[in-house]
């Protein structure tokens, strides 16, 4: 790992110091790896223990590391990045990246719907819909808290069986011959409550992001989830491309 830090450099130190372990966490180590002390950090780089620790906080601070006390510096988790570009599954999604995704279901009922509900999947109020909560975990971690609602006289028969072994997706195409469109989907930061802490298993207040998606089949509303996902977990890529001759 061992690359020169340029002490004529206008950028600091402690910086220099981050970006060399932060390029190294990325390409060489993996999680739970633990990192040299801050006296060998010190004597390999000729910079002095106050550099090295304020590169260690940065470093703990950004999520690359974390730290136990008497024991030293680890390799935090990879924090899962999604393209928002593209339709996404969270159990192919997982997979791709090395995780092995399970679901446990937590609710499997068919309820009437009240007002808000039956105007997001523009249906009429009382419509029959199956609604769904489940938790989505990631090599046996909670990630998502989903809650679904989908059209009862669209997948008639759906059971919870058909959940427990396959992904929703992965019903909808093999069970009931459905090609999803397109999907919408709607983002704003939160404070988890005490139920949704539980799920996740993270503190009460921490930071997360309500997802609500709309999916369509062609120009019809097959299904509405509403997810709360960890904030720790996951970060998202957008794309954006210039179509305009001018930016102002």
């Amino acid at each position: 790992m061992k690359q020169k830090i340029d002490k004529n450099s206008k950028i600091p130190l402690y910086i220099q110091l981050a970006d060399i372990f932060i390029e190294d966490i990325e390409k060489n180590m993996h999680e739970n790896d633990k990192l040299d002390t801050e006296r060998e950090i010190s004597k390999q780089y000729s910079l002095s223990r106050v550099t090295v620790r304020q590169a260690l906080d940065y470093l703990q601070k950004n999520g690359y590391i974390y730290k136990i006390q008497g024991k030293g510096n680890f390799v935090a988790e990879r924090t899962m990045e999604q393209n928002l570009t593209k339709f996404y599954s969270f159990s192919e999604d997982m997979r791709k990246k090395g995780k092995v995704p399970t679901t446990e279901i937590l609710t499997f009922e068919i309820v009437e719907l009240d007002e808000k509900i039956a105007s997001k999947l523009k249906l009429r109020e009382n419509d029959l819909v199956y609604k769904i909560a489940r938790i989505r975990l990631a090599d046996g971690v909670p990630m998502i808290y989903e809650i679904s609602y989908l059209p009862y006289n669209r997948f008639e028969d759906l059971n919870k069986k058909m959940l427990e072994e396959n992904s929703m997706y992965d019903v909808f195409n093999k069970n009931y011959h459905t090609k999803i469109t397109y999907a919408e989907e709607l983002f704003r930061p939160i404070l988890v409550n005490k139920l949704e802490s539980i799920y996740l298993k993270i503190k009460e207040g921490e930071c997360a992001l309500k997802v609500e998606r709309l999916t369509y089949e062609n120009q019809q509303i097959i299904e509405y989830t509403v997810s709360i996902t960890r904030g720790d977990k996951f970060k998202y890529r957008v794309c954006l491309i210039n179509d305009a001759d001018n930016i102002d």
